[in-house]
């Protein structure tokens, strides 16, 4: 006999609402990862800007302080050679010059290495990196604090979860769901040989969902557990993300005040006392004021630097929290 049939299925309408409803909770999951990977692309790219900015700044800085290391060493060569200075003191002199040239290479290479990881995120040759433009205001957030606070669930990181939240739920209603019976309907033709006539089948059947609780029962149980489980992640992300901007605000706020009086106050009084103490040296004074003068206004500035670029580093972390469309003005 030849015999050629069709079969169709047909699931039961919840089954196939719950299906649907996994399916588009799982395409809003990947869209959520995909935001929250670009605020996370924005936030390395900005710090990797404002790292090099910073790097390029002290390096600047650093540099300036050669014309008062150079008068430094003409006046002590100058009191050697008059018979009052003495050797000791012009090779102490030269020996901070020299110094300060290891500091300025240091910061050259810390420079290098920050536009290597810059054009690491922005697709670029090194050699073709920099900080053209004027950098952001690290004194002021594009959000207030008050938002950013009001608005976690709304943040990079936990974009994701109420997606994973809505995709457990889904699935507890589709092994639900699979209580309900499905029926499928078959067609089947059969030429059969001559002494027989030719055969028409068509068959019915309809799932009976017995012994549910060892079989949907369990599964439904199972899903249940699944849901609650990622309903309490996302409460403790949530509890790590408040957490995590508070502390971002804080070390924010006093890098700030930090920052500001550095800029301020200590930079400056730094800067007079090194001119006071090798207006005093080259007066005839002693050397040593000025070389703890000038050592320590070298290391206030390189201390300055990174906390700019620790300020920096936390205001990227802040600003670039939200979606785009949330910050814009």
């Amino acid at each position: 006999m030849k015999r050629i049939g069709l079969m169709q299925e047909f699931p039961a309408r919840a089954k196939r609402q719950a299906r649907q409803a996994v399916a588009d909770r799982a395409v809003e999951q990947a869209e959520a990862l995909s935001v929250t990977e670009q605020l996370a692309v924005r936030q390395v790219a900005a710090s990797a800007w404002i790292t090099l900015w910073a790097a390029e700044r002290e390096q600047e800085v650093l540099s300036s302080q050669r014309e008062q290391s150079a008068l430094g060493i003409r006046l002590a060569e100058a009191r050697l050679a008059s018979g009052v200075g003495t050797a000791a003191e012009a090779l102490a002199v030269q020996a901070a010059g020299l110094d300060l040239e290891n500091r300025i290479d240091a910061a050259r290479a810390k420079v290098e290495a920050a536009r290597g990881t810059l054009a690491r995120w922005l697709g670029s040759d090194p050699s073709e990196v920099g900080t053209v433009g004027v950098p952001p205001d690290l004194a002021t957030l594009p959000i207030d604090a008050a938002t950013l606070l009001a608005s976690v669930d709304r943040q990079g990181p936990l974009l994701p979860w109420r997606s994973r939240e809505a995709i457990a739920e889904a699935e507890l209603a589709l092994a639900a769901a699979e209580k309900r019976p499905d029926w499928r309907l078959a067609a089947s033709y059969g030429q059969r040989d001559r002494s027989r006539s030719d055969l028409l089948m068509l068959e019915i059947s309809v799932d009976l969902p017995l012994f549910a609780a060892n079989r949907q029962d369990r599964g439904i149980a199972a899903r249940r557990a699944e849901r609650d489980a990622v309903v309490a992640s996302h409460e403790e992300a949530r509890r790590m993300q408040v957490e995590a901007v508070h502390r971002a605000l804080a070390e924010w706020n006093g890098l700030k005040r930090q920052v500001a009086r550095n800029e301020q106050e200590l930079l400056p009084l730094a800067h007079d006392r090194t001119q006071a103490a090798i207006a005093g040296y080259g007066g005839g004074g002693a050397l040593q004021p000025w070389l703890d003068a000038h050592r320590d206004e070298i290391e206030l500035h390189i201390e300055h630097t990174r906390h700019v670029a620790e300020l920096g580093r936390a205001w990227a972390w802040l600003a670039y929290l939200l979606p785009i469309m949330e910050t814009l003005p």
